[in-house]
């Protein structure tokens, strides 16, 4: 029901997208940031950042901007965020419990999460989809099975049933959960940042650009940190992670 969903919001987004005037990247805000200013600050990436990281992790340009178009607008779709709302509800607690053990930012695991379930196509997550090698990246966070290889939990020259075994543990929503914190941890120690604590947007600029940094580094396009620092600012991202459901208790009369 939900890849009908998607599948039918994303005709919907794209057929009203190409009547609609595509505004340019200077229009775009990175809300997430402490304030305005710190935008200019910021700045994201100079160009001498953006090709000494395009030359070590092969990074690449923002989407076109029909699919940023897109992408934008199927966060505007009530039913489909409140089903990616609900998946991540069943995450909370893996991403709370891994966050803690590695020094992660839960709303930044949270946010990467969201964006990931919230546009992901419909049926990559069947499994003989996953094993046809349509598919580079599988589960919840899109990890590709290299990124098991740059943890150590597969030989640099995987055989095929080790492959194989890969590709149905990154199915698993709690494995592929802990194996995105790992990426975060292991990205965080490559760049020279602190492992043993959290970034956090909101306390300074150079957080925030840490973080812009290694959400870039996850998936590889320019337009995709200014997205997740907007999402870390969501009421609802933080009420999902932060707020603890009480129990009634019922009267007895």
């Amino acid at each position: 029901m939900s890849d009908l969903l998607r599948r039918s919001a994303v005709l919907g987004i794209a057929i009203a997208a190409l009547c609609s005037p595509i505004r340019s990247p200077e229009h775009q805000v990175l809300s997430a940031l402490p304030d305005s200013s710190s935008l200019r600050e910021l700045d994201l990436f100079s160009t001498d950042e953006l090709e000494q990281l395009e030359r070590r992790f092969g990074v690449h340009g923002p989407q076109h901007q029909l699919a940023q178009l897109v992408t934008r607008g199927m966060d505007r779709i009530e039913p489909v965020r409140n089903n990616t709302l609900s998946q991540l509800r069943q995450l909370k607690p893996v991403i709370l419990r891994q966050c803690r053990l590695q020094e992660v930012n839960p709303i930044l695991v949270t946010a990467i999460l969201f964006d990931e379930i919230q546009h992901s196509k419909p049926g990559e997550g069947l499994p003989f989809i996953a094993h046809s090698g349509l598919v580079r990246t599988l589960g919840p966070a899109q990890l590709g099975v290299t990124e098991l290889i740059h943890q150590n939990r597969l030989p640099e020259q995987p055989s095929v049933l080790e492959v194989k075994w890969a590709r149905n543990q990154l199915l698993n929503p709690a494995f592929n959960v802990e194996v995105l914190v790992g990426k975060i941890h292991r990205l965080k120690g490559e760049l020279g940042l602190r492992t043993d604590q959290p970034l956090n947007a909101s306390r300074s600029v150079d957080d925030a650009k840490a973080i812009a940094t290694l959400t870039y580094l996850h998936n590889g396009k320019l337009d995709y940190p200014q997205r997740v620092l907007s999402y870390m600012q969501d009421p609802a991202l933080h009420g999902l992670i932060y707020s603890s459901r009480r129990s009634r208790l019922t009267t007895l009369i």
